[in-house]
Formats: structure tokens, C-alpha cells, sequence
């Protein structure tokens, strides 16, 4: 039994690469890799910076003191200046350099934006796994008929590949909107305490260019194409939103995705995986609840409501700097992408072990396949047995208000397409019959729209992130 709170997501549901992500070995490493980058930069357009001073930095990336930090940001409150003066007690040389020219926002902000390009990396090989998993299984079943369903009422049928189809279309739509962001992502760069770039001016004796070529060669460093144009002291935080709406549209396409898997478990047509010491409920011990899908809709809740985070926090923000954002974002950004890495493992696991049972597919199409057939059927007699239309459509009226009567009242099997069979109005042979009620007849162009879109659709997206498959995808509870 722990002793204090731990966070669910941590604990139970996020994957390890993205916790370290987030993790603060992680963001303090980066905050000395950055103050490693200013101090090169710097050194490399004239300032006196030693290199035994800029190897004494390097060497103490990793060791950071949590128990010194701890106690500097107890006294002075402020965590920047607790990790500083952490930083120069393990680097006595380089002290007196560390975050020269500097505002917090150079390592808080810059570093929020590095760790969120590598939590929207880790996201994209997930999502790409899951829509290869799911196109493995929209192949196997583009054939398969089953009835479709509007209003969760029994419909055309489609096939159930071309029903995946539907929800890698979704995943094909977040995956753009990823790549996207993840290509116009900036670092804030060094813009000084207002986003004038006041204090570097400073440094560099008025010299502007340099000024300018500083935050070029440390974005550089950090891997980055660009920095920020212009901000306040921080980047302006509708970046934040930008990206969260990245992870909500995620959460939204897989928990349409769990409402449908939880909708074909009731119908017994689709299960989730189910280990053999698996237990569905406490009570009921014949169970097989849909706990995945069930996990997958209420993380998928929380990072649809997480992103008013993102929103009214960039509504927020006053003039060049507010601190209001400080806390929310130390929740908000990293438990985003926590639960929405534990959503996407849940969606891969889910399918890669998803089972399909057929029979029970069959069974309910033929419950309602005669009232569909009847058209065709009307069709088929008119045309090639001479059958009068007026007089067959009021006989099939008749036949299917007396067969639906059977199934409703008494819970009998639908008999529309034995009556229509045993009525000589229609001279149809038991052949005639099942060539016209043929499934496969009435699920239109799914089958080939199916291949269609996995070719030129899918397949294309596979073959260039061929290089992010592979995730186990395992969950652990």
C-alpha cells in the first residue's frame, strides 16, 4: 500500500517511453542541455566563455541533485534559480555563465516545446501501428457481410472490413493534423525577459545580427529548424492548444472506435480480447465486459475535456507574461499525452487480438436480410416470371406484416422469405430464392471500396512509417 497519492496514468495505464518523456530526469537534463547550448553559442560569437568551462557543463548533464534543487527552491521559490544555483554547485568553473542573459521561459518554454515534439514522435508510431493493425483486420473481413447499422437500427448491410475502413479513415485524418504540427513546431528560442531581446543586445555590445545568429545556432543545436518569430517572454501558448487538439482528435476517432466495439460485444458479433484468468465482473461470473474499449472511452473523455485547458489558458495570457498558465500546463500538457498514449495502446492490443464471430454475423443478417430481399425479389418476378407488380408488392406486404407479426409477438424466426417461397404468385424454386438473398448481393461496392482504400490510401502511409512498426502495445492491467 503506497503511502501518498500516484497518478493513475503513471501507475497503471502510460506506457514507459512516455513517461520518461515526461519525466523530470528529462526536462532538467534538457534545461542543462539548453543552458549548455546558450554558453556555446554565446562563446562562438565572441563572448568569454572558456572551453574548460563549456566540458565542465557537459560533463554534469545527467547528475542533477534533487536534494539540493529541492532546497535552493525552498528558499529562493523559484525552480529555474534552485536548478541554476544546482547546476553551478556541480560546475564551480561554468557558474558564473550558467543562464547568462537568460529568463526562465529559455529553459521552461524551450523545453516544454522539445518534450512535446518527442511526445507527438512517440504518438505517431503509435498511431501508425494502430492503423496498420486495423488494416490487417479490414483485410481479412473485407468480404465478411454484416448488417450495417443507422441509429443502431438494422440497415444495408456493409462488410465488417469496410466498417474498419471507417475508423482508419479517422486515424488517417489525426495522423495528417500530427504531421502537421509536428512539422510547424518551434522553439521559443532566447528572447529575453519581454520577447525584446533587450538583455542579449546587451551581451553583445548592441550588435543585432549576433543576436539573431544566437537563436539560430541554438535551435540548431537543440534540432530545430526555426525558432518563434516573435513572443512575449514566452511562445505564445496557442502552440500548446495546437498540439492538444492533435491528441483530442485522437481520443475523439478511438472513442468512436471503443463505442463501436462496445455496441458489436453486446450484439455478440465482435469480442475484445479475453485472457483465460481474465475477470469480467466481481458478481456475474460469466461476464466478458468490454473493459478496453470501456478504459479506451474514459481516457479519451479526459483528453477531450484537457484540451479547454489548452484554450483558456492561451486566452488568458496578459500582455508579455502571466504566470497563471504555470500550473495548469504542469498538469495539462504531460497527462494529455500520457492518457493518450495509453488510448492508442489500448486501441492496437484491442485489435491485434480483436475476435470475430461470423456465425453470429450471419444469423443476425438473416434475421433481417428478408425484409431487405423483398424488393429484388418483387424485381426478379416481374421481370422474368411475368408477374403483375401491384399484385406481388400486396402479396409481400401481406407475407412480411404476418411474418413480422411472428417475430415480435412471439419470438419466432422470420419466415417473409419461406412464405414468399411457398406463395405460387411468385414461382420462385428454393434455388431462385437463395440466389437472390445472396448477402453478398446486397452489400453494394464495401468489398471493393475496402481494397480500394487500403491500397491507395492506407498502404502509402504504411510504407513511409515503415520504420514505426513494430509496438507491442501490451497493457499491463
Amino acid at each position: 500500500m503506497h503511502e501518498f497519492y500516484e497518478n493513475p496514468l503513471c501507475g497503471r495505464y502510460a506506457d514507459e517511453e512516455m513517461k520518461r518523456q515526461f519525466s523530470d530526469d528529462n526536462k532538467f537534463s534538457t534545461w542543462r542541455r539548453l543552458w549548455l547550448a546558450l554558453a556555446e553559442s554565446e562563446k562562438e560569437l565572441g563572448l568569454n566563455i572558456s572551453d574548460e568551462q563549456l566540458d565542465e557543463m557537459r560533463r554534469h548533464i545527467y547528475d542533477i541533485d534533487y536534494t539540493s534543487a529541492a532546497a535552493h527552491e525552498h528558499e529562493v521559490r523559484h525552480d529555474v534559480m534552485a536548478h541554476v544555483l544546482t547546476f553551478g554547485e556541480c560546475c564551480p568553473r561554468a557558474k558564473p555563465i550558467i543562464h547568462l542573459g537568460a529568463t526562465s521561459c529559455y529553459v521552461g518554454d524551450n523545453t516544454d516545446i522539445i518534450r512535446m515534439r518527442g511526445g507527438l514522435q512517440i504518438i505517431r508510431r503509435l498511431l501508425v501501428n494502430a492503423i496498420a493493425a486495423m488494416a490487417d483486420f479490414a483485410e481479412k473481413y473485407k468480404a465478411l457481410p454484416t448488417l450495417a447499422y443507422t441509429h443502431f437500427q438494422a440497415a444495408q448491410p456493409t462488410t465488417v472490413g469496410k466498417r474498419a475502413c471507417l475508423w482508419i479513415n479517422d486515424l488517417l485524418f489525426d495522423l495528417e493534423q500530427l504531421d502537421f504540427q509536428l512539422e510547424h513546431l518551434k522553439l521559443l528560442g532566447c528572447k529575453g525577459t519581454t520577447g525584446t531581446g533587450a538583455s542579449f543586445l546587451e551581451l553583445f555590445d548592441g550588435d543585432a545580427a549576433k543576436v539573431e545568429e544566437l537563436e539560430k545556432k541554438i535551435s540548431a543545436k537543440m534540432g530545430f529548424d526555426a525558432c518563434q518569430a516573435v513572443s512575449g517572454q514566452t511562445y505564445t501558448r496557442k502552440a500548446d492548444f495546437a498540439v492538444l487538439q492533435v491528441l483530442c482528435g485522437i481520443a475523439q476517432s478511438a472513442s468512436k472506435f471503443s463505442g463501436d466495439i462496445r455496441l458489436l460485444s453486446h450484439l455478440k458479433e465482435i469480442d475484445e480480447p479475453f485472457e483465460a484468468g481474465q475477470i469480467g465482473s466481481s458478481a456475474m461470473a460469466y461476464k466478458r465486459n468490454p473493459m478496453r474499449s470501456e478504459r479506451i472511452a474514459s481516457l479519451s473523455r479526459y483528453v477531450i475535456c484537457d484540451l479547454q485547458n489548452a484554450s483558456v489558458t492561451a486566452s488568458a495570457q496578459w500582455l508579455e507574461r502571466t504566470l497563471d498558465d504555470s500550473a495548469n500546463r504542469r498538469i495539462s500538457i504531460p497527462e494529455a499525452f500520457l492518457a493518450t498514449d495509453a488510448i492508442l495502446n489500448l486501441c492496437i492490443n484491442i485489435v491485434r487480438g480483436m475476435r470475430v464471430y461470423p456465425a453470429v454475423i450471419a444469423r443476425h443478417l438473416n434475421e433481417e436480410l428478408p425484409f431487405m430481399a423483398t424488393e429484388n425479389i418483387l424485381m426478379y418476378c416481374v421481370k422474368n416470371k411475368g408477374g403483375d407488380r401491384q399484385v406481388l408488392h400486396e402479396a409481400i406486404r401481406r407475407h412480411s406484416v404476418a411474418a413480422g407479426e411472428q417475430v415480435k409477438l412471439y419470438g419466432r424466426d422470420n419466415d417473409l422469405l419461406e412464405r414468399i417461397t411457398a406463395d405460387p404468385l411468385f414461382d420462385l424454386s428454393d434455388g431462385e430464392m437463395k440466389a437472390l438473398t445472396d448477402p453478398a448481393t446486397f452489400t453494394g461496392m464495401a468489398e471493393r471500396q475496402c481494397s480500394k482504400f487500403l491500397t491507395e490510401n492506407v498502404k502509402p502511409i504504411l510504407e513511409k512509417y515503415s520504420s514505426c512498426l513494430g509496438a507491442k502495445a501490451e497493457i499491463n492491467v
